[in-house]
This record gives C-alpha cells, structure tokens and sequence, in this order.
C-alpha cells in the first residue's frame, strides 16, 4: 500500500485531525513503518501455533461473591453531610422539564 497525500487526507478526515507541514510528512513516516511491521508480521509461520486466549494461566482469580459486615444504615447517615431519616440528601441535580 503505497502512503500519499491522498491517503494522509483521507484518514485525517475520518479521524477528524489536521495535519500541515512537518507534522504530515512525520505521520506519512509513522504509517509506512507502521504498514512495514504489519507485514513483517504475516510473514511469521503459526501453523500448530494455539491463540493466546488468556495472557497467564490464572484466569478467573476473581473471589467468590459473599455478603460480609458492613456499616448499619444508621452508622452510614451518621457519617452524611446532610441526612433526613432513612436516606442521604443530595442538592438537585435536575430542574423540572429537563
């Protein structure tokens, strides 16, 4: 694939980015290597080769989902800038009609 002016303006609209100059060429630059190394890449034989689903072997290490003790209601509102009985109070965030 060859790397022009077109290309360059082309992708930079659909990226919505402006390039001038220096920094033009400098990305034509990026991209031609870029390309360079993809290439290099299809190159290598991954015949047998299994995907690498997972990078380590211990997945799924997450812990197991249990309820444990935590502050009673009352110890929560306690700790609550502005609380009214059961439940924490808040400024408003929306005006009626929004």
């Amino acid at each position: 694939m060859k790397i022009d002016d077109a290309l360059i303006d082309k992708l930079s609209e659909l990226a919505k980015l402006e390039f001038v100059g220096e920094e033009r060429e400098r990305i034509k630059s990026d991209l031609s290597r870029m390309l360079q190394f993809v290439e290099k890449l299809k190159e290598i034989d991954t015949e047998g080769v299994n995907p690498l689903i997972h990078l380590t072997e211990e997945y799924g290490s997450l812990r197991e989902d249990r309820a444990e003790n935590t502050l009673s209601k009352g110890d929560a509102l306690k700790n609550a800038p502005s609380a009214n009985s059961d439940y924490f109070k808040v400024p408003k965030v929306l005006k009626k009609g929004e």
